[in-house]
């Protein structure tokens, strides 16, 4: 009978921990942590403070924008499980605030679209950087490391590989070292194009009037300061006033303090002259909050790997970056944002400087028409 009554005392025991348990699992489930996953999309509401991003359909990171014709275009990488994509798409908007998701234009690998389109590379579509010249649309992209380059009669594409090779890769016969990766292309007033590119250090080479060769030797640039930050990736180039404007990303992609910083050149082959003092180089940077202790605890994280637009015929200009997903995004999981990006007179008398930009406020106010381009 003891031994009968101590088996039932276990078993109530034994019930009660399994119902306990079960509670929890339950509570848990009612109330899941507010961690993103791959395939799904950004948040519909944000807080005070967090501007919603501008492409709300997918996880998106390495916006590269531009202006075609009578339409914006963005595009950006395809957030996958660790940098593992194989695709490319391009957003639309005719005024900056609504933007379309128009398909995927590339795909290393076919698993979008069932249909490879590049017979070199199959994984790590990143950082696409896209120009148009004469009729055509071409897109510089990232397949495992290196660049390749994508030719196509509109924007929406699609884009054929126009090389079936890549344009650029680490080793012979460039003897270039490290990821060949994040191209910009250049056009420049007198109609010269020029691609940059690089992780760790700044690569750049003239392009051949047919946009899909070199033209000449790979210069380094990579801009050099003291005082604390380096370049690392990310490099975008445009033009105002006469001044080149090289802009880029330094830190590590999934750390908090992710940033963009610029210099500029009197020539496209510069060499990069920082702002004085180099603090001023930093236009791009989270949105510096901290908790009770004081401790860095931003909420806008994760800023960089940007694009700069220009809207035609005005000096209005905007910056399209990514930043870690709100809430509970990390350097794997990001969404695309913009913001107004302005100038200011330099009181050392050089160029105009970049004025640091504004990551908690929206870019537009409720009812704004945005910024709609003539019709074309």
């Amino acid at each position: 009978m003891f031994l009968e009554k101590c088996m039932r005392t276990g078993l109530v025991l034994m019930a009660a921990v399994a119902g306990m348990m079960a509670s929890s699992v339950m509570a848990q489930n009612a109330n899941p942590p507010a961690v993103p996953a791959h395939g799904e999309k950004p948040a519909a509401t944000y807080p005070e403070g967090v501007p919603p991003p501008v492409i709300m359909d997918k996880f998106t990171a390495d916006p590269h924008a531009l202006v075609i014709g009578d339409t914006y275009y963005i595009y950006p990488t395809v957030d996958r499980q660790n940098w593992q994509t194989t695709e490319f798409n391009v957003w639309s908007s005719k005024d900056l605030i609504t933007w379309k998701d128009e398909g995927t234009v590339l795909d290393l690998a076919g698993k979008a679209t069932g249909k490879g389109d590049v017979s070199w590379a199959h994984i790590r579509a990143w950082a696409p950087g896209v120009i148009a010249k004469d009729g055509k649309v071409y897109m510089y992209f990232c397949g495992e490391q290196k660049i390749g380059v994508a030719v196509a009669d509109k924007p929406t594409g699609p884009f054929k590989d126009a090389l079936d090779k890549p344009l650029i890769a680490p080793g012979p016969p460039l003897n270039l070292r490290g990821q060949m990766i994040d191209p910009c292309p250049f056009i420049d007033e007198d109609g010269q194009a020029y691609l940059y590119w690089g992780n760790g250090g700044l690569y750049m080479a003239k392009l051949k009037p047919d946009m899909i060769s070199l033209d000449g030797d790979v210069k380094t640039i990579t801009p050099t300061w003291q005082g604390g930050g380096r370049f690392n990736e990310g490099i975008f180039v445009f033009k105002r006033k006469g001044t080149y404007y090289f802009s880029w990303s330094e830190n590590d992609a999934r750390a908090a303090n992710y940033q963009v910083a610029y210099g500029t050149s009197d020539s496209p082959v510069g060499p990069i002259k920082l702002p004085s003092p180099v603090a001023n180089r930093l236009i791009l940077q989270n949105d510096g909050k901290t908790d009770a202790d004081g401790k860095a605890a931003p909420v806008v994280k994760g800023t960089g790997h940007h694009s700069i637009i220009n809207i035609p015929g005005t000096d209005r200009w905007y910056m399209i970056f990514h930043r870690h997903a709100v809430p509970g995004g990390s350097g794997f999981i990001r969404e695309t944002c913009l913001t107004p990006m302005a100038f200011e007179a330099d009181p050392n008398g050089g160029p105009d400087r970049i004025k640091p930009v504004d990551v908690v406020h929206p870019a537009f106010a409720p009812g704004s028409k945005g910024e709609p381009l003539p019709a074309k």
